[in-house]
């Protein structure tokens, strides 16, 4: 079956901003700046509600019987409905495993809510066993099923205090982390124009991700340690013939961490 590691990057939905609070005449920026204000003010942070986010990068490491790929979805001019209708295109076309990092808790609400936005259509997503018996007891819906693997949340025993982020799994595992970048900063590099920077850190969250997901595999035995091996030097393989700077960066960080 195919396997699909998935990660999203998001902004503030201004314009969802300005109708909320009235904020019409204002710039990006200062919209922005409000909302993060009035969220400190609710509830002590500044992260935004999932619904005042807007999608501007999907990333994905792609592993089936053809081989593997790390790509990001659309180019840096796709509008975000075309990004959120090419997601789930791919599941209803291929129905892959999902995987991804806080994906229940973060990624698959925010782009549930950007789909019913964007009116795109995603009726394999939400089979529950209706028109597909194989989904009754596997589906992309349920916690506790396999068809989406929400590896934060399944490595943390289902449980929040358990729960850690990637860029600790990652140094635990000796993988390269963030590599200078985190999600704080996608707002500012959007503000920039760096669209480009912002899907490239996007691709190494989806690597580093795949790279836990591997481990998980051979830690549940699902992988021999011989098969183990042999998908991390495809990894290695993958980033090696990549052209691409963050790929190197990447593989200059995972080799110097002794992996």
């Amino acid at each position: 079956m195919n396997c699909l590691v998935f990660d999203i990057e998001t902004i503030p939905d201004v314009a969802l901003g300005r109708r909320l609070y009235g904020l019409e005449g204002l710039p990006d920026a200062e919209v922005a700046k409000a909302m993060f204000a009035l969220r400190r003010q609710d509830s002590g942070g500044e992260f935004l509600p999932l619904e005042q986010h807007r999608v501007v990068a999907i990333s994905c490491v792609l592993r089936s019987r053809d081989g593997l790929k790390v790509w990001s979805l659309g180019d840096v001019s796709s509008p975000e409905a075309q990004l959120i209708e090419r997601f789930f295109d791919g599941i209803e076309r291929f129905s892959p495993v999902l995987v991804s990092w806080n994906g229940c808790g973060f990624d698959l609400p925010v782009l549930n809510y950007r789909a019913l936005l964007a009116g795109v259509q995603a009726p394999r997503y939400w089979e529950t066993g209706d028109e597909d018996q194989t989904f009754r007891y596997n589906n992309y819906l349920s916690r506790f099923h396999w068809r989406h693997i929400d590896l934060m949340d399944v490595l943390s025993g289902f449980q929040g205090r358990g729960r850690v982020s990637l860029a600790n799994v990652a140094c635990l595992l000796g993988l390269p982390g963030k590599l200078g970048f985190s999600g704080a900063q996608v707002w500012d590099a959007y503000l920039e124009g760096d669209l480009v920077g912002i899907r490239r850190y996007c691709e190494t969250d989806v690597l580093n991700t795949y790279l836990v997901y591997l481990r998980f595999e051979l830690l549940r035995g699902r992988l021999t340690r011989e098969h183990y091996g042999e998908e991390v030097e495809r990894v290695k393989g993958l980033l090696r013939a990549g052209k691409e700077p963050h790929f190197a960066q990447f593989l200059r960080a995972w080799e110097g961490a002794g992996a």
